[in-house]
């Protein structure tokens, strides 16, 4: 009876690693915000303002984009129960300081 719960549990807690890499691109999105005046968050994207670029999804490697001042991050190819679910990040807005919505797959699967 146990199991269903414990693997929900482990799958949270590894994808927690996806969660804590969009950080590097909400910070850029942050900074951007605050020194480049875009208009709007459709300015927001990857490989502008200094917003890293995309970074495709692998065996090894999550995938990472920035469009429209949303960011995804896309759970590595590897064939686990985690394979392929999302989380989303949305700046509302292009006032600092910046709010954030979470959104994903990663919601309605309970992992994130």
């Amino acid at each position: 009876v146990a199991l269903p719960a414990y693997q929900n549990y482990s799958n949270r807690a590894r994808f927690s690693e996806a969660v804590l890499s969009v950080t590097p691109r909400k910070t850029a999105m942050e900074l951007a915000i605050q020194t480049r005046q875009p208009t709007a968050t459709t300015d927001l994207d990857a490989a502008v303002m200094g917003i890293p670029a995309d970074q495709a999804r692998s065996t090894t490697l999550h995938g990472l984009g920035v469009l429209d001042g949303v960011i995804t991050v896309t759970w590595r190819n590897d064939s686990s129960d985690l394979d392929g679910i999302t989380y989303t990040l949305t700046a509302n807005g292009i006032n600092p300081p910046v709010s954030w919505t979470e959104g994903g797959s990663c919601l309605t699967n309970g992992f994130c």
